[in-house]
């Protein structure tokens, strides 16, 4: 290990870190009832009937909309994995990650038509483009008053919270730049002003942060991406302690007359991926360390956003917010311009030039391109998602690629 790596403060407890990779690999320790399978069964129907007294299943379904065996099976295990087996905590899948962002800023505009008020929407800058570039839509349709915040200017926060709000939406880490934002500090302040929580924990699997217990009420991911970890399936989760808020309530229904729901065999594939997530993070978090090094000692990289580096200005924060360890992105940028983080791409022979995060394959690519000039990556930027592969592998891979300059 290294020494930056050393570094770390605090790792998960032992207790809970055992507790969650016993709960992936055994999936909350399934045993089929009828058969006794170690691995759940698929239920693919749309409707369900009901018995001679005209009463519903057990399962409490009446359409697939309204729930569906396998979903919910996998929520169970996701909600015990987010908040901890012995809470309260309850799950809902989308049928992708935009799809579950949608349904929390309905559902926090809902809330306030509900009350006879318009909404405040809080939200922060420089984060993943496709959140923004649906915010913009929300603000194009004058469906709520929405105001940005920068997370690190001091007084914008408490600018953007000087009066009532309805729903607060930080992602921590940040994506592309790893920025690390203070949940708990957050949290205390939109609380304040009566404001909802919504953390967007994608970069941080539940294995190394646990935003509920620092305060968010409501933790999104994207399960596209690192929960699901095997590239091949597009979902969305978002979990709650506060099951009895107004916001949950009104989530469900937006989930269920929206239509977002995820699939049966997409809420299997989840399940079967979410087995081995415990072995995967621990391996893509010591490579992404291993490799965030070698490239913050390269001549042709000039800043390497990674929050387990000494030198990332939210080091501390990260230390102490992400006990598991510092997840598998980083971004870097390239001595040049444009021109020469597009060289550096086509030199690489190991790393695949791909949009995603969180899979079994190092991913790398120029967001200045995926996102346009008007979203903030800047063009000598490239974010790179460490994956299986040998560390020594991928460092060789950029090396040769960045040497050749």
């Amino acid at each position: 290990m290294s020494d930056q790596a050393a570094s770390r403060q605090s790792a998960l407890p032992a207790d809970i870190l055992a507790e969650q990779t016993t709960l992936l690999a055994q999936l909350d320790h399934y045993i089929d009832a009828p058969t006794g399978s170690v691995i759940p069964p698929i239920y693919p129907a749309t409707t369900y009937a009901r018995d001679a007294q005209y009463q519903l299943p057990s399962h409490g379904g009446t359409y697939i909309r309204d729930e569906d065996p396998t979903v919910a099976q996998v929520e169970t295990v996701l909600a015990k994995l987010e908040a901890g087996a012995d809470s309260k905590a309850e799950a809902m899948l989308f049928g992708s990650g935009m799809a579950g962002i949608t349904a929390i800023m309905r559902a926090a505009i809902a809330v306030a038509g509900q009350q006879g008020r318009r909404a405040r929407l809080a939200i922060q800058r420089s984060m993943y483009f496709g959140t923004v570039k649906l915010v913009e839509t929300l603000v194009a349709a004058n469906a709520a008053e929405i105001v940005w915040f920068d997370p690190h200017q001091a007084d914008s926060l408490d600018a953007a919270l000087d009066q009532p709000t309805d729903l607060v939406w930080i992602e921590v880490p940040s994506n592309p730049y790893l920025y690390i934002l203070d949940i708990a500090a957050i949290a205390a302040k939109a609380h304040g002003v009566g404001a909802v929580v919504a953390v967007d924990g994608t970069v941080a699997p539940p294995l190394l942060s646990r935003p509920l217990h620092l305060g968010a009420d409501l933790v999104f991911h994207s399960a596209t991406k690192s929960l699901n970890g095997h590239s091949d399936v597009l979902a969305g989760l978002v979990t709650t302690i506060q099951t009895d808020h107004p916001i949950w309530t009104a989530l469900r229904l937006e989930r269920k007359l929206g239509g977002a729901v995820l699939n049966p065999f997409g809420a299997w594939l989840l399940g079967r991926g979410l087995r081995t997530l415990a072995v995967r993070v621990e391996r893509s978090c010591q490579s992404a360390q291993a490799v965030a090094e070698a490239l913050e000692q390269h001549p042709k990289v000039h800043r390497v956003n990674y929050p387990g580096l000494t030198s990332h200005p939210d080091h501390d924060l990260a230390q102490r917010q992400m006990p598991g360890g510092f997840g598998a992105l980083m971004s870097f940028h390239v001595t040049g311009s444009s021109e020469a983080a597009l060289s550096v791409i086509e030199k690489l022979k190991v790393i695949i030039a791909a949009t995603s995060l969180g899979g079994p394959e190092t991913l790398i690519e120029h967001r200045h391109t995926i996102e346009g000039p008007d979203y903030g990556a800047a063009d000598d930027l490239l974010r790179l998602s460490i994956g299986l592969e040998h560390a020594d592998h991928l460092i060789g891979d950029l090396v040769q690629a960045l040497d050749s300059l």
